[in-house]
């Protein structure tokens, strides 16, 4: 009887031991099924906060986004109220060499001028100029100019003394104006006008001599005379027609009416 019942306690202090082993996993299982229950709606929570926090983020990003729009869309506003300004430019003062001409501006004008002078600037036009005049002459010397506009130190001149059938002798003379002695025959000079070595403008001119220009002078004044002569004879014969012409037509205006009045008492 004492080994029974000693030996039963001894069972039922094993079948207990083998329920703990067998019931302990199961429990820690569900204690950590709780327990992540427990922790998953703070981690939803914070799943939420996060996914608004790079909503903001994302908003804040947008925003400037949007302001480069609007700051490329100030000088788009610029550009239209700007005034456009149209410019033209006037006649060349030479129609060879080198002149001027003036720049106008034809919108835009200050005062609401329809046309304003901007500048003036240079034009050129083709290089020979051929034949000259003498700026001045005397019956002892003449003065010659080449091609130029102010300053005249711009431009580098050279003087040639032009031959027939031979080569052009350059003159040591290198300003724009050439004083020229007249000698027993007549004698040629060209002068080149260059800038930057480039020929921009070349003139030719003519010194006769003393008795030359003496027979020059002595017949102009008959060859004048001869043209004024003929000017005024056909503006003579020109009148004289218009007169003729308004005469015919006032008569042929009277004959008609009176062949009309007759042709009405007639009937």
């Amino acid at each position: 009887m004492r080994a029974g019942g000693a030996g039963w306690p001894a069972g039922l202090l094993l079948a207990v031991v083998a329920w703990l082993l067998l019931v302990g996993p199961r429990a820690s299982r569900a204690a950590n099924v709780t327990v992540a229950a427990v922790q998953e709606p703070g981690v939803g929570h914070e799943g939420e906060s996060d996914g608004e926090m790079d909503e903001d983020t994302d908003n804040d990003t947008e925003v400037p986004e949007n302001e480069p729009s609007t700051e490329a869309e100030a000088p788009e506003e610029v550009q239209n109220r700007t005034i456009v300004k149209e410019v033209e430019f006037g006649m060349c003062t030479v129609t060879c060499g080198v002149g001027i001409r003036e720049v106008i501006l034809t919108n835009g004008c200050p005062g609401g001028e329809s046309k304003c002078i901007v500048r003036v600037e240079e034009c050129r036009g083709p290089v020979d100029c051929g034949w000259g005049k003498p700026v001045s002459e005397s019956l002892e010397s003449v003065r010659l100019s080449c091609v130029h506009i102010s300053p005249e130190n711009r431009f580098r001149y050279m003087w040639k003394l032009l031959k027939a059938d031979q080569q052009p002798v350059i003159l040591a003379n290198d300003s724009a104006v050439l004083e020229v002695q007249r000698e027993l025959h007549p004698m040629a000079f060209e002068c080149d006008t260059l800038d930057n070595n480039e020929i921009i403008a070349s003139v030719k001119f003519t010194v006769y001599t003393t008795n030359e220009l003496q027979m020059r002078r002595t017949t102009r004044p008959d060859t004048d005379a001869v043209l004024v002569f003929v000017l005024t004879i056909g503006v003579i014969i020109c009148i004289f027609v218009i007169f003729v012409l308004i005469f015919i037509i006032i008569n042929c205006q009277i004959i008609l009416g009176g062949e009309s009045f007759k042709y009405r008492d007639t009937f």
